[in-house]
């Protein structure tokens, strides 16, 4: 079950002040209509981390397993820096797909924006690590709507409320304790350290 329970705890925590949240927001403002945007974030995010998903699995497949956990903790390192980094939402994304209705607007803009995105590359590097494919794209989905549910639903209210400097450097740690374990796997794996 970890392959469910750490993409779900580090998607959710890494998504709290992400771009897509903004963007979630301004929907919700914009639209008004909660269930037509949630079911939006849900369509675009499991087409978009099942993708990252297939890669990561992909990758893992390609290299052995001591240099997969030192390019899991390089890059589990890289994202916990990336998550201190506040985004912004760019009002090009937020206006993509917006005559189409409230689905639609929100399909294509989160698909979008989530493109390269930290939670993406996150995605990405948990499928390698994590043998469950399908629980990895499941847990990291609900992260996503952990994250951005909450901010459709109470609009402005929960946008304004959060101590978003805190919940980055939460999820960065929890990014920097995966490069740590990443790092203490490859030592073991490459034997270094006694198994």
């Amino acid at each position: 079950m970890e392959s469910f329970y750490i993409p779900t705890l580090i998607v959710a925590l890494a998504e709290i002040g992400d771009k897509t949240q903004l963007l979630a927001l301004l929907l919700a403002a914009r639209y008004r209509k909660p269930i037509p945007i949630i079911m939006g974030i849900v369509v675009a995010t499991l087409a978009n981390h099942a993708a990252a998903g297939a890669v990561g699995s992909w990758v893992s497949s390609l290299v052995s397993p001591a240099i997969l956990s030192w390019i899991l903790a390089a890059s589990f390192a890289a994202v916990a820096l990336w998550t201190l980094v506040p985004d912004k939402l760019e009002e090009e994304e937020a206006s993509r797909g917006r005559r189409f209705g409230p689905f639609v607007a929100t399909l294509i803009a989160f698909f979008l924006a989530e493109m390269g995105d930290k939670t993406q590359v996150a995605t990405v590097m948990l499928a390698a690590q994590y043998p469950d494919f399908v629980l990895v794209i499941i847990g990291s989905t609900l992260g996503m709507l952990i994250a951005n549910v909450p901010v459709v639903l109470a609009g402005n209210f929960a946008a304004d409320r959060m101590p978003l400097t805190v919940i980055r450097r939460i999820a960065a740690f929890g990014f920097a304790a995966l490069a740590l374990y990443a790092v203490f796997q490859a030592l073991r794996l490459s034997g270094t350290l006694p198994v």
